[in-house]
């Protein structure tokens, strides 16, 4: 008996779909295999009665008729079984280890034939998700004569025959007035561990810049986990927003990714200027130099049907960041702290689902005089934008009709002038956004398919929506000043409706968006807008 498998059945599949019928308990898988091997032979035996040839379509009903009763048997019986051996094949560069590592302990769990063949599925999508093959097939195949009930498993790869890729491309920011032009290249399994190195840059006009390059490794037999590092030099333009450009050098290492947690170390070296001379009080206090030491948990689940047109399942992250773990006075020490849950219902009727979220987030200093301490401004919450609530999933930081850092606390600016003594003095005019400690956000969208055959059939939909928000300030003693009140009053609110355009390279949302509530020197307009964002 030979079973193939190129695709992962679901894993939450039960042993045995049906638990009321009686369960056989065959010696071993040969025992099964003959029964089926008899009934072939009791046909095989009535048609020499018939003494009629056997015509080409006739064999083929016979083994199809063959083949549904094994089906049959196997959706219906448990079929008890041991994987003898695991046989790897087409792995000219791959270390054997990297694969055994992968799928040998999920094969080898398995005691039924049921049991085999989901975990032959799963073992399948682990080794595409290394992304070093162009394909991946797992036979099961009867196990040696002299060992019934035994079954091998043989893997077969094809290894990626170009190990170098790269992509390019340019994304837009209509709420920020920005463009960016991004580009990377990616080198598979240089040294056969399965190690993918890749390197990226991007530019952004008038807003930020990064180069970086990384590299990861699988767990094997040495590692317990996947082993990722990365280093980056990073340049971001927040002038127009709130006074101050940020250039960061820094490292990152992944420490632990294990199911739903990811844990990660990093390590940058931070630097604010104020190339304007405008900036309020609030950001001046922060120009200079940084350290950031700091460990990073994740803990996601995500059972949604889709992450970008979900009609069913629900959401959950939590991300904790603790910074200022080594002893230098330049160290920024924080605790920062976001959640977020999205939860999707279908309705029945056009496909139409209600998606509805809360997200919430706080940051706060520690260490000697922390409730006198401002928390870091790069580390603070900044709401707005126009990306789209729904597919975003990372914490509070989207408000459609608000423009990209466009709410919350601010103060003036100053600007430099001369009067008729050509002496220096200031005057104040605009303002910076200086992000807040606690930030809170929700919305409700609902989608539905458009009465057009041809729009529903390119995935072109509609949606109305409703989102809240609010930024607030905790440290430097003002949490003793935050009451119910307050902040009930802090809350920004918009409403709209719009229509969502997925293409192969992007997803485009075209929105019209009501400001329901607003404050003094919030940046959100009523009007048509505009969001693009990559698959």
């Amino acid at each position: 008996m030979a079973v193939s498998s190129e695709s992962a059945p679901h894993p939450g599949q039960p042993e045995n779909p049906n638990p009321s019928d009686p369960t056989p308990e065959p010696d071993d898988l040969d025992d099964f295999e003959a029964e089926i091997e008899e009934e072939d032979n009791d046909e095989s035996d009535e048609g020499d009665e018939e003494t009629q040839p056997i015509t080409p379509e006739a064999q083929m009903r016979t083994d199809r008729v063959s083949m549904e009763s094994l089906f049959k048997r196997l959706s219906t019986e448990r079929v008890p079984v041991r994987v003898h051996d695991v046989l790897i094949k087409g792995n000219t560069k791959t270390k054997d280890s990297i694969i055994e590592a992968e799928i040998e302990e999920l094969l080898k769990n398995a005691t039924t034939v049921q049991q085999l063949l989901q975990a032959a599925g799963v073992a399948n999508a682990r080794l595409q998700r290394l992304d070093i093959f162009d394909s991946v097939n797992i036979t099961l195949d009867a196990g040696p004569p002299e060992l019934p009930g035994t079954a091998n498993v043989v893997v077969e790869v094809s290894e990626a025959k170009n190990p170098l890729t790269g992509d390019v491309g340019i994304f837009s920011k209509p709420e920020a007035r920005s463009w960016s032009l991004e580009g990377s290249l990616k080198l598979k399994n240089l040294f056969g561990y399965g190690d993918l190195w890749d390197g990226s840059v991007a530019y952004g006009w008038g807003q930020a810049s990064e180069v970086s390059a990384g590299v990861s490794v699988p767990k094997f037999k040495a590692l317990a986990t996947p082993l990722t590092a990365r280093i980056s030099l990073l340049s971001q333009d927040w002038l127009k927003f709130s006074s101050y450009k940020e250039q960061a050098l820094g490292m990152s290492l992944g420490l632990l990714s294990i199911g739903n947690h990811d844990l990660s170390y990093n390590l940058s070296w931070r630097t604010l200027i104020d190339p304007s001379q405008m900036a309020s009080h609030s950001v001046r206090r922060h120009l200079g130099h940084g350290l950031l030491s700091a460990l990073k948990y994740t803990f996601k689940i995500d059972q949604r049907n889709s992450p970008l047109r979900p009609t069913r399942g629900y959401a959950f992250l939590s991300t904790t960041h603790i910074g200022g773990l080594v002893p230098d006075n330049r160290s920024l020490r924080f605790i920062r702290q976001e959640f977020d849950l999205r939860y999707a219902v279908p309705l029945g009727f056009y496909h139409a689902a209600l998606n509805f979220g809360i997200s919430g987030g706080f940051i706060f200093p520690w260490g000697r005089g922390f409730l006198n301490t401002p928390s870091y401004l790069p580390e603070r919450f900044f709401l707005g934008g126009n990306a789209s609530p729904v597919c975003t999933l990372g914490g509070p930081t989207s408000i459609l009709g608000f423009k990209a850092r466009g709410l919350g606390p601010a103060e003036p600016r100053r600007q430099e002038r001369r009067n008729s003594n050509n002496e220096s003095s200031y005057a104040f005019t605009g303002v910076d956004f200086i992000g807040g400690d606690l930030a809170v956000t929700a919305f409700a969208d609902l989608s539905f398919d458009l009465p057009l055959r041809v729009l529903r059939e390119a995935g072109i939909h509609g949606h109305a929506f409703a989102c809240t928000g609010s930024l607030t300030k905790l440290t430097e003693n003002a949490y003793r000043e935050l009451s119910v009140q307050k902040l009930r009053e802090s809350f920004r609110c918009s409403a709209g409706f719009g229509i969502i355009v997925p293409t192969k390279l992007f997803r485009m949302e075209v929105n019209y968006c009501y400001i329901l509530k607003q404050h003094e020197h919030d940046q959100g307009k009523t009007g048509v807008q505009f969001s693009f964002s990559s698959l």
